[in-house]
Formats: C-alpha cells, sequence, structure tokens
C-alpha cells in the first residue's frame, strides 16, 4: 500500500485482522514465506522489514543503500533477496540474506551474503529493476526491469546467466503459476505475454488499450486476469468510464477477452486470486482493495472446445478402402 502501513485480512468475509506498522514510506511489494509466519515489506524509506504475522511485530530492519523496490523468499524459507533503485552515488543493487526458520532478531545480520551491482548501460542509461523471484530449488534469480528485459542470475556468485527482451516497455508485474512452470509479464506497452519458464518459449499475447499493470493465472480455469488503466497521473481528470479501470478476464488459450468487472475508479495496481478458485482481489489507486466473488454462472461455465475435425481436415485423412 501506498500509505507505507500493510493490513491484513480475512478473504473470506473481507474483515481487517491488524496492521503492520513501522515504515515511513510507500510499501512497493511484500512477501509472506509458506508458513504465513514471517512477512517480508519493501519500502520507499530505503528498508526492508522482517515481521511475525502473528503479532505484527518487527523481528529485524535491513537497511538499503535506496528505495527497496522488490523482496522474495527463498524455497525452504531460509533466504530471501531484495532489489533497490540508486540512489544518488549507489547503483541499483540486487542482495541476497540470511534468515533461517525460527531465529531471532538479533541472530539475523545486517549484512547480507551476496550483493549484485546493477550499474548503468553503456549508453549511460539508468535501468531499474521492478520484480524479483526465485526460481524453483533456487537454482536463480528471475529479475525484471524498467526497460522491458528480464534477467537471470545466479544466487551463489552474482553471475548473469540469461537476459531477453519479452517488451519494449517497462515491465510492471511478472506473476508465475503455482508450480513456476509458466509466467506472466504485464508491461506499460499495453500487453501481457505468457512465457514458458524452461526455454523460455513465448505462448502468448493478450492485447488491451491501456497500460498492464498486474496480471495473474487462474489454477482452477484456463483464464487469465488483467488489470491496469490510465497513467495515475491523469486519473484526476479522467471519469472512471473513460479510464477504464477494470478487471478485464481473458482465456488462457484463445487469448480472447470475453469478460470485465467493473468497481475501482482508478488504475489497478495488483490482483490476486484466491488459492480456492471462488474469489479474487484486486487493489487500485483508488486507495481501496475490492474482494470480488465469483457467482456461479462464473464457476460452472465450461470453456469452449474447439470442434473436432472432420475426416479429411488439416491431414487427417480418411481411411481408405480396401
Amino acid at each position: 500500500s501506498k500509505d507505507h502501513t500493510p493490513s491484513m485480512w480475512r478473504s473470506e468475509t473481507g474483515d481487517r485482522i491488524g496492521t503492520f506498522n513501522g515504515h515511513k514510506g510507500t510499501i512497493w511489494d511484500l512477501d509472506v514465506d509458506r508458513f504465513s509466519t514471517r512477512l517480508l515489506t519493501a519500502s520507499a524509506d530505503a528498508s526492508v522489514n522482517l515481521w511475525d504475522c502473528e503479532t505484527g511485530e518487527i523481528i529485524k530492519t535491513f537497511t538499503h543503500h535506496g528505495p527497496a523496490r522488490g523482496v522474495a523468499w527463498a524455497d525452504g524459507g531460509n533466504m530471501f533477496a531484495t532489489i533497490n533503485d540508486p540512489f544518488v552515488d549507489h547503483n541499483a543493487q540486487i542482495s541476497v540474506y540470511e534468515a533461517p526458520m525460527g531465529a531471532h532478531g538479533d541472530e539475523l545480520s545486517h549484512d547480507p551474503i551476496l550483493e549484485i551491482d546493477l550499474p548503468k548501460m553503456s549508453d549511460g542509461k539508468v535501468v531499474k529493476p521492478t520484480n524479483i523471484v526465485w526460481l524453483n530449488l533456487n537454482e536463480a534469480l528471475f529479475v525484471s526491469f524498467d526497460n522491458g528485459a528480464i534477467r537471470l542470475y545466479d544466487p551463489v556468485t552474482g553471475e548473469e546467466m540469461d537476459e531477453f527482451f519479452p517488451h519494449e516497455k517497462k515491465i510492471n508485474r511478472v506473476s508465475f503459476n503455482r508450480d513456476k512452470t509458466l509466467f506472466i509479464t504485464s508491461s506499460a506497452d499495453f500487453t501481457a505475454k505468457l512465457y514458458d519458464i524452461v526455454d523460455f518459449d513465448h505462448l502468448k499475447t493478450y492485447k488491451t488499450d491501456r497500460p498492464v499493470n498486474d496480471a495473474v493465472l487462474s489454477e482452477h480455469k484456463d483464464h487469465v486476469l488483467l488489470g491496469g488503466g490510465q497513467e495515475a497521473m491523469s486519473v484526476t481528470t479522467t471519469a472512471g468510464k473513460v479510464g477504464k479501470f477494470e478487471t478485464r478476464f481473458f482465456h488462457l488459450v484463445y487469448e480472447e477477452e470475453f469478460g470485465s468487472v467493473k468497481g475501482h475508479f482508478g488504475p489497478i495496481n495488483a490482483l490476486a486470486i484466491n488459492p480456492n478458485g471462488l474469489n479474487y482481489a484486486s487493489g487500485a489507486e483508488d486507495g481501496y482493495v475490492r474482494l470480488h466473488f465469483f457467482d456461479k454462472s462464473y464457476l460452472d461455465m465450461k470453456d469452449p472446445v474447439p470442434e473436432e475435425l472432420q475426416a479429411g481436415e488439416d491431414g487427417f485423412d480418411e481411411k481408405e478402402e480396401e
């Protein structure tokens, strides 16, 4: 949240359980460990906080050289990685910290076990990281950038392993499916793109007429949810309908938009589908998180299946008579 106070809510009712008070700047990213016992938050106040989810207390504060943009737990929950923006004389950085399960704050080091410097490009342009994710078995750090690039880094040596450009403009968010075999990028170039994580094959493109700030893959249906809208700086002069601030539903395979859900009057910045597939949440620039429950018609709907190929079409020949 941009009001520097993360909140915990019940997904069934929308009731607020509590808040995490301690940051002095916008919260750009957060990540809960697999057991929901510890929370990491990355803030514009140039710090990453480690919290106890049950008590809401800060276990440890990790100070960075610039605004912290992203944070992610490693598989196993004993390490985490962060990204921060450049600031004054300091370049952007990727940092990896140790945080063993059960360790107290005074047992954790302020210093990262690995720092990866992200210097300016050869043309002098500053490139900022936007998201960071650990790939399966902690084999690589997956980092997206505001120039449309995605890079893989070795989490042990810090060496760059790969780089490719799925977009020409800023990648706002990257989301993975549950088993991290697919990922979808959301970009300011008005598109979201689906990729295979193994070979980085481009599978699908979902085109819109506005910047895409977030996109998520449904685990229960072959659907993709996209959120975005007109740039935030122009929202005050734009009506909700004109700004196109609804959540858009696309078919994963056919790339076709088949529905939308309205409600926000500012650009949608974040989307998340409940693991049980019964509802989803959207957070927007208007200061609201909306909890949407899917109706029975959506839960029961069957996706269209292409008609069966007729004999003799597309290489299927009728069986020759003897």
